[in-house]
């Protein structure tokens, strides 16, 4: 199979700017909720600017007057107290209104999002899961999905406030004092230098945590689903210093984007604080000495310098959250890039049945198969027998590294097909090419006649069944579990399945029966009941031609028989491919083919192939020396 594809740590996102675009693409849906969030941040933005100047008049205008005065008159100063407090009441309801908006728009940013990864998955060649970890694709849906939403839901609105803060907070500025303005200017410029160094290297680090997250994750899947083996050889220390040396890998990188994250506010907040002390000086010394600026004037410019450089650490600080959403983004549209599995093919398969010797297609279930083909508006109907031929075929899987050389087979109706050779020779890519799960390069493969090219996909799997050594059971009962194969069968057709698979016995011994619930892929029942319940699962879709992939390997002798008896049933009047190293299970063959090196050097029967001494005598000899 194809090596699976790591993930190295990159640098920076690829192409930062159409991943924002695209990103953003996606408030389309919630464009009017959009607008109003961006309206209430608007209104509360300028309603810090209007509280902060009006300080200015609320000292110079009420209180200063106030002060000496033997019997004061407050109700104006209670009513610009009011007025004032009615302003900022309006940027509180504001910021909860479009907090609130936001949620909503994130979460269902993220659903569809999820959602499209998913249907993208359903429609992704087999390749792309032979080449991806388990693990790391599930990360694209947990962490990446996560940044991404604070992305939505944080950073965007944040940094949309804090540039509309600055604009309103510059000009008011101005309009209090050009000097003190100039003065605060200068101090942001250090602050923007800061932030550009520390946020470039933050970045990066960012980059690579994500990175490395997929990669931890993926081995994490690999190890909890191979606990027993890692346990059986002894494996613990060597699996806990490779998941240690990723840790650290991931620690590292994780531990230099936050302390880069983390020292942004504390700089900036130190930096505010300098330049409130200089505001509070230099401004005295205007007020004292040049009479540029009012007591009121320096309360309000301390207030609105807040408010200037605040929102520039907030934005410095949502760099580095940004870049890590970014670098999550770009790993979600890589799956949503992907290529999807082509299906070029036109042929249909249907249900069928003969009427005055001519076949015509029905609704009903009939037994009997035909291919519907259309060519210039004229549609013909052929039986399908099961056919499958293989001529001159060479395939591989990484360019260069051919794994297949000119095989050529035949598979005629009904006959039992045996593939038997070494470990990697070219068993079970032989049948993944019959499904079609990845394409050939050279030769054709027919079915009864018919280029697997030209039928649609889904109908050439659909008339397919198979059962293969790694069962794959889903969380539900037995009864769900076996419909799995025709999922409108009804509960007669379960049990006639489940006896024919000879699971029927086994099943009824359960502490519910066909409705007992099974979990983590039926990890409570033996590996011979859950290769039962695959081989009923196979039977109730009732496919015309079956492929059988080391299925009795993981049973017992005694249960390989029962097993073999209701295979036996199964397999009547179907094309059957069987690949087997337990050669005691392929004597019966009509035909074996002995595969090596991606070669057929041997075809022929059990009697035939003995007779010959070659390598098929080698192996079945040395199979029963063995045992």
């Amino acid at each position: 199979m194809p090596p699976k594809i790591g993930h190295h740590s990159g640098a920076k996102p690829k192409n930062a700017g159409r991943t924002i675009l695209r990103v953003l693409s996606y408030l389309k849906e919630y464009k009017f909720r959009f607008i109003i969030v961006l309206i209430c941040i608007l209104i509360g933005s300028v309603a810090g600017v209007i509280g902060s100047l009006f300080i200015e008049h609320l000292i110079d205008n009420y209180i200063v007057p106030l002060v000496g005065q033997t019997n004061p008159d407050f109700t104006g100063l209670i009513t610009a107290i009011l007025v004032m407090a009615g302003i900022y009441l309006a940027g509180v309801v504001s910021t909860f209104l479009y907090t609130r908006l936001m949620a909503v728009i994130s979460q269902g940013i993220l659903k569809k999002v999820r959602d499209q990864m998913f249907s993208k998955m359903q429609a992704l060649p087999v390749r792309f899961f032979d080449t991806h970890s388990f693990g790391d694709v599930m990360s694209r849906y947990t962490n990446d999905t996560d940044t991404l939403r604070q992305m939505i839901s944080q950073s965007v609105p944040q940094m949309f406030s804090s540039i509309i803060t600055i604009a309103a907070v510059f000009f008011a500025m101005l309009s209090i004092s050009i000097p003190l303005t100039v003065m605060v200017l200068g101090i942001v410029a250090v602050m923007l230098y800061l932030t550009k160094k520390i946020g470039g290297a933050s970045a990066k680090s960012f980059v690579r945590q994500q990175k490395s997250l997929g990669e931890i994750n993926g081995y994490i899947e690999e190890i909890i689903t191979g606990q027993k083996v890692v346990q059986v050889f002894t494996r613990e220390r060597a699996v806990s210093d490779e998941f240690d040396a990723l840790n650290d890998e991931l620690c590292s990188h994780a531990t230099r984007a936050n302390t880069f994250g983390n020292i942004f506010m504390p700089i900036m907040g130190n930096i505010g604080n300098i330049q409130f002390v200089l505001i509070a000086v230099v401004g005295g010394f205007l007020a004292i000495y040049g009479n540029w600026i009012t007591l009121g004037g320096i309360g309000a410019f301390l207030m609105l310098s807040r408010s200037f450089t605040t929102p520039i650490s907030q934005v410095s600080q949502q760099v580095s959250s940004v870049v890590m959403a970014l670098a999550g983004a770009e790993r979600i549209f890589e799956v949503l890039d992907e290529a999807p599995e082509t299906d070029e093919g036109t042929v249909r398969l249907v249900n069928a049945k003969e009427v005055a010797g001519e076949i015509v297609e029905t609704e009903e279930e009939t037994n009997m198969w035909a291919w519907r083909r259309e060519e210039n508006g004229i549609v013909t109907y052929s039986k399908m027998e099961g056919e499958v031929v293989f001529e001159d075929v060479t395939f591989s899987y990484v360019e260069g590294k051919t794994v297949l050389h000119n095989i050529s087979l035949w598979a005629k109706p009904g006959q039992k097909v045996a593939l038997v050779g070494s470990t990697g020779a070219g068993k079970t890519t032989i049948t993944n090419l019959i499904n079609r799960f990845y394409d050939i390069e050279e030769g054709k493969i027919l079915y009864d006649g018919i280029n697997i090219r030209e039928i649609r996909k889904s109908d050439l799997r659909y008339s397919l069944g198979i059962v293969l050594q790694d069962v794959n059971l889903f969380t539900g009962t037995i009864m769900e579990n076996i419909r799995y194969g025709k999922l409108d069968a009804s509960d007669e057709e379960v049990y006639a399945a489940a006896k024919l698979a000879n699971a029927h016995d086994f099943i009824r011994r359960l502490p519910e029966g066909y409705n007992t619930v099974i979990a983590g892929d039926g990890s409570s029942l033996s590996q011979g009941q859950r290769q039962l319940l695959s081989i009923a699962r196979a039977a109730i879709a009732n496919p015309p031609v079956m492929i059988l992939d080391e299925a009795t390997s993981s049973i017992d002798t005694r249960t390989e028989a029962i097993v073999q008896e209701g295979m036996d049933s199964l397999m009547k009047g179907r094309t059957v491919f069987v690949i087997a190293h337990r050669l005691s299970t392929v004597r019966n063959a009509d035909v074996i083919l002995v595969i090596e090196g991606g070669r057929i050097i041997e075809r022929g029967n059990h009697a035939e192939l003995i007779s010959q001494k070659g390598r098929y005598y080698q192996l079945y000899t040395g199979a029963f020396e063995l045992e």
